[in-house]
């Protein structure tokens, strides 16, 4: 094991799993420029020539439409998405193509594909630039999607997903690419469908999606000082196959739930572990499961306004408090926002 950054977590998975197959390519918008993905595609266009790292034209379905094909005839694309806001544009390839493949045709062709998405904000990025759409891609069959948050995960989920001969969709969220954290220095697949305890606690289950793990454990810091009460914190990292039976587990122990995920909850992932809560742990709960998400809005584009349209660690403080009867801890003195100040766009 050595420490790496998310980014270049990714950026290893990617050169081992091309070194290892050649069949392994990577494409998409911008993927070859001098950005290189946020740094996750760097030293790939040198290391494996154009045939295999390129940038694209921007046409979302062209391009998914064209990963397929190559997946059909033995290839393993692995596709970036710069905006999952803009994969609107190829959901024709997704949803009635791409997932339904292998069911068409009787297993006889499948679509070894991979699709990396980049959601999150920063800097003012406004409505159309902002959304997560993880509960629609999740809801098509066929369909796998994970969303890692810690290093570790997101070079063992791609590599999985590499090798998987279905379809996987990777969310990445922007703010965790400069996380650090242990990450082992072979190719180590993390299992699709498997989730993870960040944090052991017994007193309630926070249920955290993508960046909102950050926020949890932040969270799950200042309580544990503040009010002397520890909180567990459950990635599920692959939501689509869910690791329902380690929620679950986590629920009984605590009685209590959160579920803070980086979308809205009207009709979103939020709902769904929310409802399988509430079918396996009904007679066990102290009290309803809470969900925190986006304010139903679209996303404003000014930072003090944004700050209030996306959750973070002290929505889920208060939320504990009011679950566990505490009163209010004074929080004058904690930082947040930290990542969004970090930020300085992809450049």
């Amino acid at each position: 094991m050595r420490n790496a950054t998310y980014r270049e977590a990714i950026n290893e998975a990617l050169i081992q799993e091309m070194e290892r197959d050649p069949g392994v390519f990577v494409y998409g918008i911008d993927v070859a420029d001098h950005k290189r993905i946020f740094g996750t595609t760097k030293n790939l266009l040198e290391k494996f020539g154009a045939q295999r790292c390129f940038s694209t034209p921007l046409s979302e379905d062209a391009m998914t439409g064209f990963g397929l094909g190559a997946a059909i005839n033995g290839l393993r694309p692995v596709h970036v998405h710069m905006r999952v806001d803009f994969m609107l544009l190829a959901m024709n390839q997704l949803v009635n193509m791409i997932s339904s493949l292998r069911y068409s045709t009787r297993g006889n062709l499948k679509a070894p594909m991979v699709i990396r998405a980049v959601i999150g904000k920063g800097w003012g990025q406004s409505f159309q630039h902002t959304k997560t759409l993880h509960s629609c891609l999740a809801h098509i069959p066929g369909l796998k999607v994970a969303m890692p948050s810690t290093p570790n995960e997101a070079k063992g989920i791609l590599i999985s997903a590499i090798r998987e001969d279905n379809p996987v969709i990777v969310i990445e969220h922007r703010f965790l690419y400069d996380i650090n954290g242990p990450v082992p220095v072979e190719p180590v697949p993390f299992p699709l469908g498997k989730g993870k305890v960040l944090r052991i606690g017994d007193a309630i289950t926070v249920i955290a999606i993508s960046f909102m793990n950050v926020e949890a454990v932040k969270a799950a810091e200042i309580l544990s000082r503040k009010h002397n009460v520890n909180i567990e914190v459950i990635d599920p990292v692959s939501i689509c196959p869910l690791d329902e039976d380690l929620i679950v587990a986590s629920v009984k122990k605590t009685g209590h739930c959160i579920i803070a995920d980086n979308d809205w909850v009207n009709c979103g992932f939020s709902a769904e572990v929310s409802s399988r809560i509430n079918e396996r742990c009904f007679g066990l709960l102290k009290s309803p499961v809470k969900r925190i998400g986006f304010a139903p809005v679209p996303c404003p584009c000014t930072r003090p306004l944004e700050d209030e349209f996306y959750p973070n660690a002290i929505d889920i403080i208060r939320a504990v408090e009011e679950k566990l009867d505490l009163p209010n801890c004074n929080l004058s003195g904690e930082k947040f926002y930290s990542y969004e100040n970090q930020f300085k766009g992809p450049f």
